[in-house]
């Protein structure tokens, strides 16, 4: 008894080793593809955007959740990296501002080429990763960013764009949020209004990954039933393990399985624990219960690292994903598995985002009608509401009224 209980610790460091070693080889033939990370934000909090400054060198930087040691050491070969601008530059400068978030995705991949290499397609991401390098893709966190704008939509796809959050923490004028359903938001368009379902279809015509993190219930639902290809949740987690309005209902994964969508998990502890607290455990969690309930091939990986404030010990960078990886296996998933949370579902979804796109097809054309938007910075060229006597009926009686009073003042 006296050995077993000395042994009993030395059995659990060795076995705990060989999940780690059989995480790193899996790793190294399939390499985790993240959904959602805010690098692109921290080098606009830190650096507005200076690239080039000392400070904000990716191979040193440190008052962060990644750069390029970490990365190679979490064995991460390809990364969605959030473009996004906050809720309060919607009718004011949100299209500007998410330029220059694209732009600095691509300098990423300019001044680091041994380790970024800026990709727009699956074939891509299989190349970079038989190159060693990180396969780099843009990712608009927030329909805000598109202005109501099918222009600006077919746009942004053209500088690369790949995934559109439908929503942030704040509707659109199209789409509701997932504080509609916390009741600290109003709903506006019961889940997708007529202009929203014409996001949702021309997305599917451009090729662009519909994604479904921050939406409303409402919007969720609406955009599985209504989408041609499969949709993801770049960065959330399951509701009945931690309800938070941020995470997936079962309902919803019931729908998720059945369209062969993707719900990439998110790390923030408020959304794995619903406390200030959580664990690399919980997380794993949070995988098994989707996996349950929508499948195998329903989970991957949406760390949200630098865009939270407080991250799963265990889970305190993007180093750590072999660790993710090893518990995995504790838990008896399969390397087909596993291979598929790490890379394979993603690369599945986006495979089926590109046979759906048809860029033959004529596109979704009709603008968002006038009154449905904010005009105290707009113009309003192109729309037969636009100012002008003929449409202003009350101005022209205004108008009137002034010029024949002056006239019987003469």
């Amino acid at each position: 008894m006296w050995i077993s209980w000395w042994l009993w610790p030395l059995v659990a460091l060795c076995t705990g080793d060989q999940f780690r070693d059989e995480a790193e080889r899996i790793m190294r033939g399939t390499p985790v593809i993240d959904g959602h990370n805010d690098l692109p934000w921290q080098l606009l909090t830190m650096f507005n955007n200076q690239l080039q400054q000392e400070k904000a060198n990716l191979t040193s930087l440190a008052q962060t959740h990644t750069n390029i040691p970490k990365l190679k050491a979490g064995f991460v070969g390809g990364q969605f990296w959030s473009a996004y601008t906050p809720c309060d530059t919607q009718n004011k400068d949100a299209v500007r501002r998410i330029l220059e978030q694209i732009d600095v995705i691509h300098r990423m991949c300019q001044m680091y080429p041994e380790t970024f290499v800026c990709v727009t397609d699956s074939t891509g991401i299989r190349q970079a990763f038989q190159e060693g390098r990180i396969a780099s893709l843009v990712g608009v966190e927030g329909g805000h960013s598109i202005d109501s704008s099918l222009g600006v939509l077919r746009a942004l796809y053209h500088l690369g764009m790949r995934y559109l959050t439908l929503t942030h923490s704040c509707n659109t004028p199209w789409a509701d949020n997932w504080l509609v359903d916390k009741e600290e938001d109003k709903a506006q368009s019961q889940g997708l209004s007529d202009f929203g379902q014409s996001v949702v279809k021309e997305m599917n015509r451009l090729g662009v990954i519909i994604d479904l993190a921050h939406v409303s219930e409402a919007t969720m639902r609406a955009a599985l039933n209504l989408s041609k290809a499969p949709v993801i949740f770049s960065h959330s987690s399951a509701f009945s393990l931690c309800q938070h309005r941020r995470n997936v209902p079962d309902t919803v994964l019931q729908l998720v399985n059945q369209t062969g969508s993707l719900v990439m998990v998110n790390f923030y502890n408020d959304y794995v624990s619903c406390r200030k607290e959580a664990t690399l455990s919980q997380v794993a969690d949070h995988l098994d219960h989707i996996k349950k309930v929508a499948g195998a091939r329903a989970v991957g990986f949406g760390g949200d690292f630098d865009g939270v404030s407080r991250v799963p010990s265990g889970l305190e960078d993007v180093s750590k994903y072999p660790d993710l990886v090893a518990e995995l296996l504790r838990r008896q998933w399969t390397e087909a598995e596993v291979r598929g949370a790490l890379a394979d579902n993603l690369l599945r979804v986006f495979k089926a985002v590109e046979q759906v796109s048809d860029h033959t097809q004529t596109p979704e054309e009709e603008p968002i009608p006038l009154d449905k938007l904010e005009d105290s910075c707009r113009t309003k060229y192109g729309y037969s509401e636009a100012p002008s006597f003929h449409h202003q009926p009350g101005a022209l009686l205004a108008s009137l009224t002034t010029i024949l009073l002056g006239l019987s003042l003469l």
